[in-house]
């Protein structure tokens, strides 16, 4: 039996990486695979027999004391509280692999050095751009940012790239200069890119084209119903953030006159309803939903929209949409344009373009049912075809064999 050692900074569904996250381990250990799992202790976090081995939580959310902080600083630049307790996991399970997903910040690529010098091999799949840009989005204040592409970090300060603070952005400053000068990601031997646009922008930042491995996101199609009716509504789900979108999304359903549904919470929640009430947008604010009540608000729209205004990778709820038999008119920007077939499976637009977003919910809003559903029913093939969860196990497993496992690809 293959062993793999499974590392994330959060155990439960907390958003796309999480989902990743948890997906692979769950198909890894379907087909035979123990999976040990290496996460930060959390409330939230779902049950799990390896739970005493997290390390501590670290939220900097909390109210804690100077002291406290000052401590927490520390341990997202170099935890050896996680290095100490993942040598103990290897000493005990002895993981022919490891593979990491988001471990910035609350674990800390500290553990990396001790997976090295265990000699056991090292697979990252990357769910943003961390290791080229500290931020990890490529947006600042003014949109869309590369300043940092020649290898200097100042802007981060000089632009307060982290949530518009000094404070927190001279740490993360700190924290990628420490990691540079220290090599801490060159140590991965492999890192699973899920967008090819990901793939080239970090070639075009440096990174050797020979450590990056495209393998899509994928999903499990089965699992979803496909839709056969097509609404009034435009669906926006996810968080409610000023990347995402959501607020030039609203002035093109005002000037569209559609309907839009939004899911999701986030910093601009309040933001959105006031510009939705304040431009007399037919929409409708769901909050936070997931599993069928979130898949049956999908079901009952014309179409999904993704409004994006940063790099995006590649989202899984474009493949939810499309699992569902529900077209995606996404922004124009990221890895979004190689997820959809203009025409087949829905629609682009350039981002942050509330015009042009507006004329395709005015084209989408007269197309006939029979069009609609033909859109879906490709978007639903193409799922199955190039994004399923056979491909995903079949090119995982192929890596892990090329890096030295070596019954991968037996079960």
């Amino acid at each position: 039996m293959p062993t793999i050692l499974s590392v994330n900074n959060y155990f439960y569904r907390r958003g796309g990486a999480e989902v990743v996250f948890q997906e692979q381990n769950a198909l890894l250990t379907s087909i035979g695979w123990q999976v040990i799992p290496f996460a930060m202790t959390h409330t939230k976090n779902d049950p799990s027999d390896f739970s005493s081995g997290f390390v501590d939580e670290l939220e900097f959310g909390e109210n804690y004391g100077f002291m406290k902080k000052l401590f927490l600083a520390s341990k997202t630049i170099y935890s050896f509280e996680a290095r100490k307790k993942i040598r103990k996991i290897i000493h005990t399970y002895k993981p022919q692999i490891a593979h990491l997903h988001n471990v910035y910040h609350h674990i800390s690529p500290s553990i990396l050095s001790e997976l090295k010098q265990q000699h056991v091999p090292i697979v990252m799949t990357l769910h943003d751009l961390k290791i080229a840009c500290p931020a990890y989005k490529m947006l600042t204040h003014d949109g869309v940012c590369e300043r940092c592409k020649s290898g200097n970090l100042l802007p981060i300060i000089k632009n307060k790239c982290i949530k518009n603070s000094l404070a927190l952005s001279s740490l993360i400053f700190l924290e990628s200069s420490v990691h540079r000068m220290l090599g801490l990601y060159q140590q991965v031997d492999r890192f699973i890119v899920p967008s090819h646009f990901y793939l080239e922008k970090l070639v075009e930042w440096g990174w050797p084209r020979e450590k990056l491995t495209y393998i899509p996101n994928c999903i499990d199609a089965s699992q979803f119903q496909l839709s056969s009716t097509a609404g009034n509504s435009f669906v926006y789900f996810g968080r409610l953030s000023e990347e995402k979108g959501i607020l030039t999304l609203l002035k093109a359903a005002a000037k569209a006159s559609v309907r839009v549904d939004i899911i999701g919470e986030g910093e601009l929640s309040a933001q959105a309803r006031q510009l939705a009430d304040t431009l007399g947008v037919d929409a409708c604010f769901h909050g936070y939903q997931r599993g069928e009540s979130l898949y049956t608000i999908i079901q009952s729209a014309r179409a999904v929209v993704l409004p994006s205004e940063w790099y995006e990778n590649a989202p899984i709820s474009i493949l939810e949409a499309y699992a569902l038999g529900k077209p995606v008119i996404g922004a124009n920007i990221g890895g979004i344009p190689e997820m959809i077939k203009e025409g087949v499976t829905g629609a682009l637009f350039p981002s942050a373009d509330s015009e042009a977003l507006a004329s395709i919910l005015k084209d989408f809003s007269l197309l006939s049912q029979d069009k609609l559903t033909e859109m879906g029913y490709c978007a639903r093939q193409w799922v199955d075809k190039s994004f399923s969860t056979q491909n995903y196990k079949e090119s995982l497993l192929k890596l892990y064999t090329e890096l030295g496992v070596d019954d991968a690809e037996t079960k």
